[in-house]
Formats: C-alpha cells, sequence, structure tokens
C-alpha cells in the first residue's frame, strides 16, 4: 500500500511539474508551487519524515507562497513573451542536468552499509542516541540536541529574511501611499 501511495505522490508531482512548466500566468505558477510544496510535504510523511514535512509545509507552501503573492501583487501577473530563443535555456538545463548525473554515477549504492557516511558518526547517533538525549527519534535528536546551535542558526537566519522581507514590503507600501496623496494633492 505505500509503495502505491507512493506512486501516486510521485506522478501528481511530475504532473504539476509539467504544468508549471506550461503555465503562462505568473499566479498559476504561484499555486502549483504551493500545490508541489504540499504534494512534496506528504511524500516525506510517507518516507517517515515528519520534520522534513513539516518544515516542507510551513516554508514551501505557506511562508514561500505568500510572499510570491505578495510580490505579484506589487508586480505584473502574466509573463512577458522571452525576447530569445528557447535553445540557450534547454541547452543550459540538459548541461546541469548531465552534470549531476555525472555526479551522481560515484555515489554507492543507496543503502550501502558500507558506504563513508556510514562509517564516521552514523555508528554512535544510532547507539547512543537514546542514552544521551532521550528522545527516541534518531532525526529529532540530531537536529535538537547534537546540531542545535545550528538549528539556531538556521531558524535564525529565516526568521531574519522574514522581518527584511516584511520590511520591504512596508516601505513599498508608505512609498505608494505618498504617491497616491501627492497626486491628490496636485489635483
Amino acid at each position: 500500500m505505500e509503495s502505491l501511495i507512493n506512486m501516486v505522490l510521485l506522478t501528481l508531482l511530475a504532473a504539476t511539474t509539467i504544468a508549471i512548466v506550461g503555465q503562462r500566468s505568473l499566479l498559476g505558477v504561484v499555486i502549483l508551487a504551493s500545490v508541489y510544496s504540499f504534494l512534496m510535504a506528504s511524500v516525506m510523511i510517507v518516507l517517515d519524515a515528519v520534520d522534513v514535512a513539516m518544515t516542507e509545509a510551513s516554508v514551501g507552501a505557506a511562508i514561500s507562497t505568500v510572499l510570491l503573492l505578495g510580490a505579484l501583487h506589487l508586480t505584473k501577473t502574466r509573463e512577458e513573451a522571452p525576447r530569445h530563443g528557447r535553445l540557450l535555456p534547454l541547452l543550459l538545463c540538459a548541461a546541469v542536468g548531465a552534470m549531476l548525473v555525472w555526479g551522481t554515477l560515484v555515489l554507492p549504492p543507496f543503502g550501502t552499509p558500507d558506504a563513508v557516511i556510514h562509517q564516521h558518526v552514523v555508528p554512535r547517533y544510532i547507539n547512543e542516541t537514546v542514552r544521551e538525549t532521550g528522545s527516541p527519534n534518531i532525526v529529532t535528536a540530531v537536529l535538537a540536541d547534537y546540531r542545535g546551535f545550528d538549528t539556531l542558526g538556521e531558524t535564525t537566519v529565516i526568521f531574519i529574511a522574514g522581518i527584511g522581507v516584511m520590511l520591504l514590503l512596508g516601505g513599498l507600501r508608505r512609498r505608494d501611499r505618498a504617491q497616491d496623496s501627492a497626486a491628490e494633492d496636485q489635483r
């Protein structure tokens, strides 16, 4: 049953991606990107990575969608026709995709127990997490206990970025109001 759910979700992700590529309305792109984020969060839940799913749902679907909708409110909502052909972006995407595939060819097969990553701290985390942290969930223990300062730093960066965006959007609103009042004064 889990495999069927994964296949359905991954098929919906692929269909959403194709729909995004074919979309000319930027509002449609933002909405479909939000749908993509929710589908990706669902995939993470099926894979038992609930913490990653919560982050994807809150940052990828909620915050990103609100920020992009705010940006669309301040700009045009229709994509302009490209001034150049589609060959250059296609070649660039193909080159980046080829480099990514080439880079993955040297990786060990997925789940190989003798991979380099499994020889360093992973055995310690698996064997000592419950005793050292009291948390039965290894991922939570790594994020909250072993990498707590790193997680705090990431949260601080996201918080500061959000405040910066709010200040920028607030400044634009004040400037628009000032321009509107100046136009009314001229009448």
